[in-house]
């Protein structure tokens, strides 16, 4: 007797499962956050102008050389992905470890492309392509790379935007 017809049968109910487990799950996540949102005092909703300025910000903290200040500019549970290390940093220490690397080529930032969504008045996403010109602190010599990126902003209670999560990878060559 073939079992294929009824193992299908279980794969695709199992399938169906899980996908209304996770759309249970993901509604929940946005209930929460929707309640969450609500909850702070009628937020002015943010403009793309805005949004755009927070990396403006970012770039200025680049500026000053100080790995610190750089972090400052990201939520204490933030996630950052950096371009130029393989090491997920979930934390303070980590942040401001990586930029204190980083900023050893004396970054300066440049957004190529961007796309702004606005989620809530809460919480933003900015993503696109941005160039670094970066000069080795050895030799001198400046070089561009060019980057995708991601930022996620969420506001904070008071009004500040900070960075919760922040991908950044090199441009694929081809």
């Amino acid at each position: 007797m073939d079992r294929r017809p009824a193992r299908r049968r279980t794969a695709i109910a199992a399938a169906a499962a899980v996908l209304a487990a996770g759309t249970f799950a993901l509604g929940a996540g946005v209930a929460g956050a929707d309640a969450q949102s609500k909850s702070r005092k009628h937020a002015e909703p943010v403009t793309k102008a805005q949004v755009l300025g927070l990396f403006d910000d970012w770039n200025a903290a680049l500026q000053t050389g100080d790995p610190k200040k750089v972090a400052d500019l990201y939520a204490k549970d933030a996630v950052l992905l950096p371009t130029v290390s393989n090491q997920v940093r979930t934390d303070r220490a980590g942040i401001v470890d990586y930029f204190e690397h980083f900023l050893q080529n004396k970054p300066v930032g440049t957004k190529v492309e961007s796309v702004v969504n606005v989620l809530d008045r809460d919480t933003v996403i900015d993503t696109g392509v941005y160039e670094f010109t970066l000069t080795d602190h050895e030799t001198g010599e400046k070089r561009t790379v060019e980057a995708r990126y991601t930022y996620a902003y969420e506001r904070q209670p008071g009004g500040k935007w900070l960075i919760v999560n922040h991908h950044s990878s090199k441009m694929p060559q081809g």
